[in-house]
């Protein structure tokens, strides 16, 4: 199967579509009913999420600069495009997933770092660690670690990061002042902003875990239409992995063609549906924090860094 045709209809539609039905969430709907605006917003933001990423893997033209301009508003407030890109793309390199340096998606952390963590953050963490913990709190705990740590590179000459930040605030502009023009009042657009961020964390709490094989760290999770659809077929997150320029619509088939080969792939990992996760984890971790597969200082051993 070819990974890509010349031009994708069907992405571009949903990248229409998405667009269209956020600005009929915020105008019209919340008009007429400020609670199902909420919810639609939420879901809206959530897929728009989704279609950045789709964008960033090069769908659905080939020019980059087209596809970008499809997907530049922020409609989530938070979190710049170019940053987004440049830090997923940083992750894809599957011989560094989980790595608590390497993968800027990570949730582990070195234990020599975690120790030296107080108490309360220490708790904060492990909370954070449970589905529940990371739909309440992920969302929070992320954009503080993005504003830190790109701050700090701001601070420190980065260009490309204070350029990403520039074109961020420039994107938010014109989503802010339909913001203030539309019923929704702004404290319930920043709601549903968190609301959709918050459902993208039931896709990323447990995409990767600490293996020793690199191919054994990446999940599939078969089940269910509503939340596939939001993370367009990223729940079949090995066969993306394997395959990262393969359309969000093409998943599906070429998982089912090859099921039982991506499942001797990433040994296993697999979950028959989000109902599945939610009843095993969503109060209970599925981790510890620190990297179960790292060496720590406190056993005697040195990270070979």
């Amino acid at each position: 199967m070819s990974e890509r045709t010349e031009f994708e209809w069907p992405t571009l539609a949903l990248i229409v579509l998405c667009h269209g039905l956020w600005a009929l969430a915020t105008g019209w709907i919340a008009a007429w009913s400020l609670p199902l605006a909420l919810v639609l917003t939420a879901l809206t933001i959530t897929l728009h999420s989704s279609l950045q990423h789709e964008v960033l893997h090069g769908h659905p033209f080939r020019r980059r600069l087209l596809n970008e301009a499809l997907v530049f508003l922020p409609i989530g407030l938070v979190f710049p495009y170019g940053r987004f890109r440049d830090l997923h793309l940083a992750h894809h390199h599957d011989e560094s997933l989980t790595d608590p340096y390497d993968d800027p998606e990570s949730n582990y952390l070195d234990p020599a770092v975690w120790n030296r963590l107080a108490a309360p953050v220490r708790w904060l963490l492990r909370l954070n660690n449970t589905l529940a913990g990371r739909m309440l709190l992920g969302p929070a705990i992320s954009v503080v670690a993005l504003l830190r740590g790109d701050l700090r590179l701001i601070l420190a000459g980065d260009r490309a990061v204070a350029r990403d930040w520039l074109l961020h605030g420039l994107g938010l502009v014109p989503v802010l002042w339909w913001i203030a023009l539309s019923p929704v009042p702004f404290w319930l657009y920043l709601l549903a902003a968190y609301a959709g961020f918050s459902i993208l964390k039931i896709r990323t709490f447990l995409e990767h875990r600490a293996h020793r094989l690199a191919r054994g760290r990446t999940v599939i999770v078969e089940g269910g239409w509503i939340l596939p659809f939001l993370f367009l077929n990223n729940n079949l997150h090995v066969v993306h992995h394997s395959r990262p320029r393969l359309a969000w619509y093409r998943l599906p088939a070429y998982y089912r063609s090859r099921r039982e080969e991506f499942l001797r792939r990433n040994e296993g990992y697999r979950y028959a549906s989000y109902g599945e996760i939610f009843r095993r984890h969503l109060f209970r971790a599925k981790d510890p924090v620190p990297h179960p597969l790292w060496p720590d200082p406190q056993d005697g051993a040195v990270p070979d860094r």
